[in-house]
């Protein structure tokens, strides 16, 4: 009776056993392959080796491995085969501190077109983060930023901007579509006159989602400039430098640039009238002027800078990123001088300071230029040029009270 038992239940018993194997294969198929897949990018060694492999060149691949071999002193004394090869470095480089964080630096330093192929492709290397950060420090801007616009519409600018007086471009987040619409619908207004020009410049996005909307949104605005990089934090360097690169390629006649940011507002009469004082002012920045500010050496910081990128103790005085105003003959000077200079992903103290220190710009202070937070009664909204961390649903407020009149205001 029991053999017959086991008999008749040995099929059930071979496809338990099956079933069990199958189990722990499935896990070892998820743990080995799926989470590794997913978990390696959280070592910052990973991402050294992407660019390379999304270079897809044997010869850039050697030379790495070659380099990855040496020691410091040996490399500082032999050039890279190809600047490409370095942003390999560059990439592993950000927030080397921090491996919480790499995988920001990956999305960051990445040109659009190189992710899907380098992610399939990842493999590990053996430099030190210690390395990696030092080997950042070498490198000029040039060797990081890729020149051009994927989306330009240079049709934005006529003539090149002869007849117009101002241009505005604002730094924008590809995910910030009601920041946007509520420019558009506020003080975005004055882009419709043909003297002033109102523009966003983006990056690209690895999401297909927010690409799909953003395309709508272009059909439908034609007002987005779109630059070769990957748009973050810290590639806001690189969405300024391709903001100049941009006025100086299809506006370079325009006679001020105001760089601002999508949690702005501008006063844009306030600023035509400050336009008018100062028109014949030559190779300046207006703007709230920061003074003796000093690198911060703290590794763990946000906003660390090492001794190698900035070697002084104080920066040269720089106007604040939030909104600041450029005489449109400094626009080509700084993006040519800049490209040389060491990367800084504080963009502010980099072009309104480092760069624009080293070719003789005056940065002047304005005190239109509030560039902070305030309490928005009417006075300082009519008073004030920019004002700073703005909500999308605040702006209409803003605006109403821009155009009410009634405050009896000394300007």
């Amino acid at each position: 009776m029991h053999q017959l038992l086991y008999v008749r239940n040995r099929p059930l018993q071979t496809l338990i056993l099956g079933l069990i194997a199958l189990t722990f294969y499935a896990y070892y198929r998820t743990t080995y392959y799926d989470v590794t897949r997913y978990s390696i990018f959280r070592n910052t060694n990973i991402y050294i080796y992407i660019y390379i492999l999304y270079l897809g060149q044997p010869p850039f691949r050697e030379a790495y491995k070659q380099r990855a071999n040496t020691s410091l002193e040996e490399r500082a004394n032999v050039p890279s085969k190809n600047a490409s090869v370095e942003l390999s470095i560059i990439i592993g480089s950000y927030n080397s501190q921090n491996t919480s964080n790499v995988s920001n630096s990956l999305v960051t330093m990445l040109p659009p077109s190189s992710s899907s192929r380098a992610l399939s492709s990842v493999k590990d290397t053996s430099v030190e983060s210690e390395q990696v950060s030092t080997a950042f420090n070498e490198y000029s801007l040039r060797a990081i930023y890729e020149a051009g616009h994927t989306v330009p519409i240079p049709e934005s600018c006529p003539n090149f901007g002869k007849e117009m007086d101002l241009v505005i471009i604002i730094m924008s987040a590809p995910t910030h579509l009601e920041a946007r619409m509520a420019i558009r619908q506020t003080w975005g207004h004055f882009g419709q006159r043909s003297d002033i020009g109102i523009l966003f410049m983006l990056g690209a996005t690895l999401d297909p989602k927010v690409e799909m909307i953003l395309k709508k949104e272009q059909k439908t605005y034609n007002n987005i400039i779109r630059g070769k990089f990957l748009d973050s934090y810290s590639n806001l360097t690189l969405k300024t430098i391709s903001t100049l690169e941009w006025v100086d390629s299809y506006c370079s006649k325009v006679k001020f640039l105001l760089k601002t940011d999508d949690d702005m507002f501008i006063n844009v009469p306030r600023l035509q009238t400050f336009i008018m004082k100062h028109a014949k002012n030559k190779n300046v920045i207006f703007g709230r002027l920061a003074k003796k500010w000093k690198p911060i050496r703290n590794k763990k910081s946000k906003y660390y800078v090492s001794r190698t990128q900035f070697k002084h103790a104080v920066f040269p005085d720089f106007t604040t990123g939030p909104a600041y105003l450029l005489s449109s003959d400094v626009v080509r000077k700084l993006y040519d001088a800049a490209l040389d200079q060491t990367y800084l992903k504080l963009e502010d103290v980099f072009v309104t300071g480092i760069v624009a220190d080293k070719l003789g710009i005056k940065r002047t202070h304005a005190n239109e230029f509030l560039n902070k937070k305030i309490s928005y009664s009417a006075c300082n909204v009519q008073r004030g040029i920019s004002i700073h961390m703005v909500k999308y649903s605040e702006q209409f407020d803003l605006w109403k009270k821009l155009l009410d009149g009634k405050s009896e205001c000394k300007l």
